[in-house]
């Protein structure tokens, strides 16, 4: 345990953002997971609008620096392949 005091006030405000940051990573996970399940069961329209909340809340968690923006940018582009040949193999 910290015996300094700004050691201890260090240690209140990493569990703060820690939990801050939470919420954006957990919510971008799910987005992603949500669109892959969509894409998997063919429901094109339902992927498209999972998708977009993906790559939203992708966008916002590199924009604060909870995730590496070049994380984000490869997770997106992920997302949008899988979703473009499901898109094309929807379409044939």
């Amino acid at each position: 345990m910290a015996n300094i005091q700004s050691a201890k006030k260090r240690i209140r405000q990493n569990a703060k953002r820690r939990d801050r940051n939470r919420h954006y990573r957990v919510a971008a996970r799910t987005y992603v997971k949500k669109a892959r399940a969509h894409i998997a069961a063919g429901q094109i329209e339902e992927a498209e609008d999972a998708a977009y909340q993906a790559v939203r809340t992708l966008d916002k968690a590199a924009r604060k620096g909870i995730i590496h923006p070049r994380n984000a940018a490869r997770r997106k582009s992920r997302l949008m392949t899988a979703l473009a040949a499901a898109q094309q193999e929807a379409a044939t």
